[in-house]
């Protein structure tokens, strides 16, 4: 009867195979779990910065210029996509809408240069300026402001602040006559009208494109009706009361035929001022600033207010002070990104971090199949040991040898790839050892003992019959 050869056990065990072919997926996995959170975090980054704040605008009247100008600006933060939005808050007048700016309920207001200015009102951008007109009927010219303050004045303007306004500025308010003197026009009252009444001059304070844009001036000078008049301190006068500007009434500005004025005329204005609060930070002062003069020809209203919008004062001596970061945007020395954002970056690496130490614990932990402990291949080795004792011929212990060692080289595969654990690393060695030396010492007594030709017939036989 020919002997056959044992099947001999396979090198590594199967289950080492599954072990790392499972790894491997749970790895793919792991990767594209994490490529997902990175794309959510930073998708929710941005619309965290993208929404990040709400500015409370505070306004007068609801139909009033300073309402429409913010709702305007409003319309263009939505259709720019900014972070900033805007809460309009109206109130029944400018004055009210000033007191709710001064006591930090609204972080964005609009005032005139004349009104009573919070102390903590920094100045985002000029949207306009008024001009102050000193009229008188046809041939009779005003020479000097002390002439003006003989006469008895119509002041034709949107409201009594106005009225204030020109009496501070003749320095005519202690007067006892003062109300007298100085009244507010009669509303649609023609410039002749009101000089026949009595009155020797109308001062006209109106916004510069109301002036530009009205053709009424036109239509007085065509029926004969007044005379432009210089405000020969007006240098002056804007050095005594910082809230008055230097203006000049351009050639042909208020009529173009006849000309009027024939020359450029000096006079004084007062200008309007879109302001933030002081705290405001920097970022979001320059980021309103960048949107409102890149974006000037979207915020003009109907009526012609906010036509020239210009970079507010930066001097130190400003009237009222710029806001530090709409003065950066205004002299170029806004931050780039990564001034801006650095902080902001650190910080989301280190959130990223955080994230992927957990989702590694997570791998770790639960998904990633646990790795085997070399302690554990200690049995494969004994079971080897066991089995020499069956091993009659030199082929079998060959065999058995040849088990051993692939077991050794899967361990050594297997910490390299993270499928074994070097846990009962020692365990494993000795085991290793203390069979391949019995290996040795069985072949050893094989070469000097060999088996007879009955033994290796019942050890084919039982192997068959197994």
């Amino acid at each position: 009867m020919s002997a056959e050869a044992p099947t001999p056990h396979p090198e590594t065990p199967p289950a080492r195979s599954r072990v790392v072919k499972s790894n491997r997926t749970q790895i793919i996995i792991f990767s594209i779990l994490t490529l997902i959170l990175t794309a959510a975090t930073v998708w929710g980054g941005r619309i965290w910065l993208r929404n990040s704040e709400t500015l409370v605008f505070a306004v007068g009247e609801a139909n009033g210029p300073e309402a429409r100008f913010a709702a305007k600006l409003a319309a263009l933060l939505k259709n720019n996509a900014s972070r900033l939005r805007l809460k309009i808050v109206p109130n029944g007048d400018n004055a009210k809408a000033l007191a709710q700016f001064d006591r930090k309920d609204a972080n964005l207001a609009i005032l005139r240069t004349d009104a009573k200015i919070p102390a903590r009102a920094r100045a985002i951008a000029i949207l306009e300026h008024d001009m102050v007109l000193v009229l008188s009927p046809g041939g009779k010219k005003i020479k000097s402001i002390a002439d003006l303050k003989k006469k008895k004045i119509a002041v034709l303007a949107d409201g009594e602040n106005s009225v204030t306004f020109v009496r501070n500025a003749l320095e005519l308010s202690d007067s006892p006559d003062a109300a007298l003197r100085v009244q507010m026009a009669p509303p649609n009252v023609p410039f002749d009208k009101m000089f026949a009444s009595g009155f020797g001059a109308v001062v006209a304070i109106e916004h510069t494109s109301k002036i530009m844009k009205d053709k009424a001036y036109e239509q007085y000078a065509k029926r004969g009706g007044f005379t432009l008049n210089a405000i020969d301190s007006a240098k002056a006068l804007a050095r005594k009361y910082p809230a008055i500007s230097e203006e000049t009434v351009a050639t042909g500005m208020l009529s173009s035929s006849p000309a009027i004025p024939d020359d450029d005329v000096d006079t004084i204005g007062l200008e309007w001022l879109l302001v933030a609060q002081s705290k405001l930070s920097a970022t979001t002062a320059g980021d309103l600033a960048r949107i409102v003069y890149e974006n000037k020809a979207e915020l003009v209203l109907d009526d012609g207010f906010a036509s020239k919008i210009e970079p507010a004062a930066t001097d130190k001596d400003a009237f009222i002070i710029a806001h530090p970061g709409a003065a950066e945007y205004i002299n170029d020395d806004t931050k780039s990104f990564m001034d801006r954002y650095s902080d902001m970056m650190y910080l989301g690496a280190a959130a990223l971090s955080v994230i992927g130490s957990i989702f590694a614990g997570i791998y770790t932990k639960i998904t990633r199949v646990a790795p085997e402990k070399a302690s554990e291949l200690a049995t494969a080795i004994l079971d080897i040991g066991e089995r020499m004792e069956q091993a009659k011929t030199l082929d079998a212990l060959d065999d058995l040898q040849d088990e051993l060692e692939g077991i050794l080289r899967g361990a050594v595969i297997g910490l390299r790839d993270g499928t074994i654990s070097s846990d009962g690393l020692d365990t494993f060695k000795l085991g290793y050892e203390f069979v391949r030396d019995e290996i040795g010492m069985r072949r050893d007594h094989l070469k000097r003992h060999p088996p007879s030709p009955d033994d290796r017939v019942v050890t084919v036989k039982t192997a068959q019959s197994a």
